[in-house]
């Protein structure tokens, strides 16, 4: 996974509220286990007309935020049902930060569990920071995970929470698997004092 330590780019704005995973990858993505490929199937139906022709008013259709890093939304995020593909195809577009006032709780598991920052801030800040990205291009915001802050374009800074363990994986670029080799030389000690003191569980050869 890799780390997140520092985040700087355009904002792409979407005040929806209840923006749910039938929205954000509709159900026709979810043949494929596969977590690459599923950013052109982002927030489809919004995205792009009955012809299959981009829809220009969707915000990520529009230049400035074509390349968007950063995603500010509406409240409740992510809710519906549980397909970790809403993760998958956010962070294939090449968005791996999301702003809101709240998100649902599975969906939340699931960004950082593939590398994605999610961050809850008061609703009165989100419309201040929703107006600044606006300005498209012309707004860079700045995420710095080791301070906790979000830096708006205009220079005002968002003080947010996180867990501490899921601030140590993102800083470090740690999913579940890189977590259980970082306890590799136990894992192999045991099992080699395994071996010897219960000879019985040791395959018998040929």
């Amino acid at each position: 996974m890799k780390a997140l330590k520092e985040l700087s780019g355009v904002a792409a704005p979407l005040p929806m509220i209840n923006v749910d995973t039938d929205m954000i990858i509709p159900k026709q993505y979810l043949k494929t286990i596969e977590r690459t490929g599923l950013g052109k199937g982002l927030f489809h139906s919004m995205r792009y007309n009955d012809d299959g022709s981009d829809n220009p008013d969707f915000v990520l259709n529009k230049e400035a935020y074509r390349d968007s890093k950063i995603l500010i939304a509406g409240d409740n995020f992510g809710c519906g049902s549980s397909r970790e593909h809403a993760a998958w195809a956010i962070d294939d577009f090449g968005i791996r930060c999301v702003i809101a006032p709240s998100f649902s709780d599975i969906f939340y598991n699931n960004a950082f569990k593939n590398g994605m920052l999610l961050i809850r801030l008061p609703q009165e800040q989100i419309d201040e920071l929703t107006k600044q990205a606006e300005f498209g291009s012309n707004a860079v915001f700045n995420i710095d995970l080791e301070n906790q802050l979000v830096i708006a374009p205009d220079g005002s800074e968002h003080q947010f929470e996180i867990d501490e363990f899921r601030k140590h994986c993102l800083l470090h670029g740690l999913d579940e698997i890189a977590l259980t080799l970082e306890k590799e030389t136990a894992i192999s000690s045991y099992e080699s004092d395994a071996s010897s003191s219960r000879s019985w569980l040791t395959p018998a050869a040929g």
